[in-house]
């Protein structure tokens, strides 16, 4: 079987808008949480979120391609650049029929529909609507756009699964690698949902914090007084490239992606089964895609959102799977960090969990005050500071509203 290695990353986050300055913040324990500037939120629930800083469209684009762009969508091209550039594909000249494209959201263009609706129809309902207002909101674009501005000619498409999105999307393509469809694939996924159709619609599911008191530190992933994810949003982008294709043409390999899992709970269009039934098959399928033990596995980038229900259960299934292994891992929650990228998570906690083997430090699970006494205070959860270990291989687990889950392995580098 063809092997797949990672040679590009690109990220832009609530902590960081490079690559190299959001890992410098994860190491450091950064929370990006902050007052919502998007949009008036007197009369919402909850008044912060995760939002990119300082962000300027005509930085990055001129005023004409910006406009005919949904912010998910610029996003994306952004951290596609970043991870080009990185991966030295932008001075070859490449077969681009061999190159593809799977880029997801897991909502798409939301504010490319609500400033459309709100503007074009609530008035005296006479539609006005922009012959972009279709191409800047499907959820698939994003690929399209990628494809076109880099001629990229292999498959190109998008993979929706909610939360899990982007951990699919790279399934996606190391499956296409492995079956020989393509030598490289851009993949990842990108969300800009922090506006008053996202927070409101997530207020009424009761999904998010509301701790508007403390906002900074309301990303508390096992936490007994955690109270819902803080929304989050952003781009994580990867070059993975056929090993011996990135070894011929001498490219830098930050890590090996080894194995795959994916899995459905079957139980609940939003609640996660309360014994991690779904989570445990996902990840024992990572393990034996992997052809590895549990024994081999040293840190897990936990789903983690702080849900009250969903660090229950994820701590349960890892318990399950890595049985008296677990209490020798290290795990932490990013999230608590870059609060919830929805469909982008899985991507940019991909990256985060690459860096950590490169680099042998385990991001911290930040603002963690109070154990819950539902979850196992045996597990290490890598409470509020970096911790330093040979890393030889990590799991990243991400999971889905539908109960869709996917789980990704990486493993140190061998060349």
């Amino acid at each position: 079987m063809k092997r797949v290695v990672v040679t590009g990353l690109g990220a832009l986050t609530p902590i960081g808008n490079t690559l190299p300055e959001y890992w410098e913040a994860l190491k450091n324990g950064i929370s990006g949480s902050d007052m919502i500037t998007r949009f008036n939120t007197e009369k919402f629930k909850t008044k912060f979120a995760c939002e990119i800083k300082n962000y300027d469209s005509s930085r990055y684009f001129e005023r004409k391609e910006a406009n005919k762009l949904d912010i998910y969508a610029q996003y994306a091209l952004i951290a596609v650049a970043e991870a080009i550039k990185d991966s030295g594909l932008d001075a070859l000249k490449l077969n681009k029929e061999r190159v593809g494209v799977i880029w997801t959201s897991g909502i798409g263009g939301l504010n490319t529909f609500y400033e459309s609706i709100k503007s074009h129809v609530l008035g005296d309902g006479t539609p006005r609507f922009s012959p972009y207002f279709i191409p800047k909101m499907i959820s698939n674009i994003a690929a399209g756009h990628i494809s076109i501005k880099y001629g990229f000619m292999g498959p190109s498409f998008s993979t929706v699964s909610a939360c899990a999105s982007s951990t699919n999307a790279i399934i996606d393509a190391i499956n296409y690698i492995r079956l020989g469809k393509a030598d490289v694939f851009v993949a990842g996924g990108s969300e800009a949902s922090i506006n008053e159709a996202g927070i409101g619609g997530f207020n009424s599911m009761q999904a998010i914090s509301t701790n508007n008191e403390e906002y900074k530190t309301a990303s508390r992933p096992f936490d007994r007084t955690r109270d819902g994810f803080v929304m989050g949003e952003g781009a994580g982008a990867l070059i993975l490239e056929e090993y011996e294709f990135a070894r011929a043409r001498g490219a830098r390999i930050y890590a090996e992606l080894v194995g795959t899992g994916m899995s459905a709970d079957a139980y609940h269009l939003t609640a996660p089964h309360p014994e991690g039934l779904g989570a445990i098959l996902v990840m024992k399928n990572a393990l034996e895609d992997a052809g590895m033990k549990p024994e081999d596995i040293d840190y897990i980038n936990v789903h983690g959102t702080a849900t009250p229900l969903g660090d229950i259960a994820e701590a349960k299934a890892i318990i399950s799977v890595f049985g008296k292994h677990a209490y020798k891992l290290n795990i932490s929650s990013t999230k608590s960090m870059t609060g919830h990228l929805l469909g982008a998570a899985g991507a940019v906690e991909a990256i985060a969990t690459i860096l950590a083997v490169v680099n042998d430090i385990i991001p911290p699970t930040i603002n963690f005050k109070e154990p819950d006494p539902q979850i196992d205070p045996g597990l290490n959860i890598t409470p509020n500071k970096a911790q330093y270990r040979t890393i030889r291989a990590a799991l990243s687990n991400t999971f889905g509203f539908g109960g869709q889950n996917a789980s990704i392995i990486v493993k140190k580098a061998e060349l």
